[in-house]
């Protein structure tokens, strides 16, 4: 068989990733990059940025050779509006009448449910700052290809403060959980099958953690989700403890299922 062609968008800009390798982080593209190895080593694998390009030109005429693409996370928030943002949903748009099956992981959900002509706004019942606690598969979901083999109720590794509140038409809500009401999503657009999640089956607890450390101050100051540093530490303390229930299979099965369902006919 031969090796799949596939695109990763990266959704952080630049100034974000460059802050992440100055501290030793990877970025949200690597990381998918070293999961998606742990199951196949057949994909030509590219990664494009919307934000970094000065156009779209060197990639819009070659979209279709995508068997698929991956859209990941970012530190960005899809209603405050600016010309990097833009530039994502536009090119997003794209992607749906060229490339046949999508993976939209949190802030890919939050970019393909707008574009879909969705909606996301600031989530009302808090965040999830590195994990996300008991996300419960729902009736449509356990018959869904994305949850094959997975445990209906599970904790994956998360970051996000906002959620989707309006689905694209046409969409199959597949799970929630105290947070998010919409945890992960089936939609079509265009040319395009649409799997979207919230939370984060492809990076690990480990790296949450040095995201939490390296967003220590925002998170306090900024984003009030913590009064002090000792709170971040027993926030910390508690997502160590999930990572000796954890196990590697389970927490990227998503991840697993989706390239299943790319390798498809």
């Amino acid at each position: 068989m031969k090796n799949l062609n596939l695109l990763i968008v990266e959704g952080n800009l630049p100034k974000e990733n460059n802050n992440f390798k100055d501290s030793g982080i990877q970025t949200h593209a690597e990381s998918l990059k070293e999961s998606l190895s742990y199951y196949t080593k057949d994909l030509n694998i590219e990664v494009f940025n919307p934000c970094s390009e000065k156009s779209f030109d060197r990639i819009l005429p070659n979209l279709k050779k995508f068997d698929g693409l991956i859209w990941g996370g970012s530190s960005l928030n899809i209603y405050n509006d600016c010309i990097e943002i833009r530039r994502q949903i536009s090119f997003m748009k794209e992607c749906f009448k060229n490339i046949k099956k999508i993976l939209s992981i949190c802030w890919g959900m939050q970019v393909a449910v707008t574009a879909a002509g969705g909606e996301v706004k600031k989530a009302t019942n808090g965040a999830h700052i590195g994990i996300a606690n008991d996300i419960e598969i729902n009736e449509k979901g356990l018959k869904h290809p994305l949850y094959k083999s997975k445990n209906k109720k599970f904790n994956s590794p998360a970051f996000n403060f906002d959620e989707v509140v309006k689905l694209p038409e046409g969409a199959v809500h597949l799970a929630s959980n105290k947070i998010n009401k919409i945890q992960s999503i089936h939609f079509k657009k265009g040319i395009s099958d649409v799997w979207g999640l919230q939370y984060h089956p492809e990076i690990t607890y480990h790296k949450m953690i040095t995201l939490i450390k390296f967003r220590k101050e925002k998170l306090i100051n900024n984003r009030k989700c913590f009064n002090n540093e000792t709170e971040i530490q027993n926030h910390i303390n508690f997502i160590e403890e999930e990572i000796k229930r954890s196990a590697k299979d389970s927490r990227m099965l998503e991840l697993k299922n989706w390239l299943n369902h790319l390798k498809a006919a």
